[in-house]
């Protein structure tokens, strides 16, 4: 009888990735002191008591000041292939990327929309969220500190990616294994800045390779709509901005890819992939567009 690749692994393995991690000496040694500052804060407010009243927050407050800025701007479709999902597996949603906004707006529809238990994290890039306190307060004002694990990528220091072998596992523990476990992830990377909102930016390998280790259930999102200028959006809300589009996809089927060897090309096909499923959801907003655009131009002629 052939393994079950997306079962959960050993109760001895289980038992070890449940287990809080912490970097090496060699890891968080490359971080200067409002670095490692910042990231000791931040994952102690992700485990624990500390991360159950921050979800708290999310659910009751957080989501509610999106939903109050964003209701009459707001269709979301497929929310019940969210809720549909085990419980009891982490579940990761990968999403396109073109507003600093796209994940907040994603999990408050998580909260207010979904009857499943969520505990969220959203890994980021370490520059400015890690590295000064006033990142630190937009990780808590904006995110409730869910912005974990941070990841150095700046290629000015290059040296300080020592420490995302850390993250690295730390994340595949999170997408391991976790009740309620919803981790939000960006395959591109970074924002695209194209003025098409149906480009897609190539997917970075790492996804891939914390799916291939960890086999958690993956949802694809795509979104639109949103600008990158808050007071724009929330004013928009009641001017007449343009209408926010959140489609999530079925759980993708990616046992295929288990059977390869565990490999950076293997990594980097799954990541591909992903982005296949994103731009596949990309499609039916465009025929949504089209066909909201055609109803209006009837109801326009019929009028006249």
């Amino acid at each position: 009888m052939s393994k079950d690749l997306t079962a959960p692994e050993s109760p001895t393995k289980r038992s070890v990735i449940s287990t809080p991690m912490f970097p090496n000496e060699a890891e968080i040694g490359v971080l200067d002191t409002v670095e490692r500052l910042g990231f000791r804060l931040v994952r102690r407010m992700n485990y624990g008591a500390w991360k159950r009243f921050w979800t708290f927050c999310q659910r009751h407050i957080g989501s509610l000041w999106i939903y109050l800025a964003t209701y009459n701007l707001m269709n979301v479709f497929g929310i019940e292939n969210v809720d549909e999902t085990d419980a009891e597996r982490p579940l990761l949603l990968v999403a396109n990327h073109r507003s600093f906004f796209d994940m907040y707006t994603i999990s408050s529809v998580l909260f207010r929309r979904t009857r499943r238990p969520i505990t969220l994290y959203c890994p980021v890039r370490a520059k400015f969220f890690y590295d000064t306190p006033l990142g630190w307060f937009v990780n808590l004002v904006m995110g409730w500190w869910a912005m974990y694990p941070p990841f150095f990528r700046e290629q000015k220091e290059a040296r300080k990616r020592v420490f995302d072998k850390f993250s690295v596992r730390e994340l595949i523990r999170i997408c391991t294994i976790g009740r309620g476990h919803v981790i939000g992830f960006h395959p591109e990377g970074k924002r695209n800045l194209s003025n098409d909102p149906y480009d897609l930016l190539p997917a970075q390998p790492g996804i891939g390779k914390v799916i291939y280790e960890a086999k958690p259930q993956v949802i694809p999102v795509f979104v639109t709509g949103l600008i990158n200028d808050l007071p724009r959006q929330i004013l928009g809300n009641w001017t007449g901005g343009e209408k926010v589009r959140i489609w999530f996809g079925e759980p993708i089927d990616l046992s295929a890819f288990y059977k390869k060897r565990d490999a950076i090309r293997t990594h980097k096909e799954i990541a591909d992939y992903l982005m296949e499923e994103i731009g596949e959801l990309g499609k039916k907003d465009r025929e949504w567009i089209g066909q909201r655009e055609g109803n209006e131009r009837r109801k326009a002629l019929e009028l006249n």
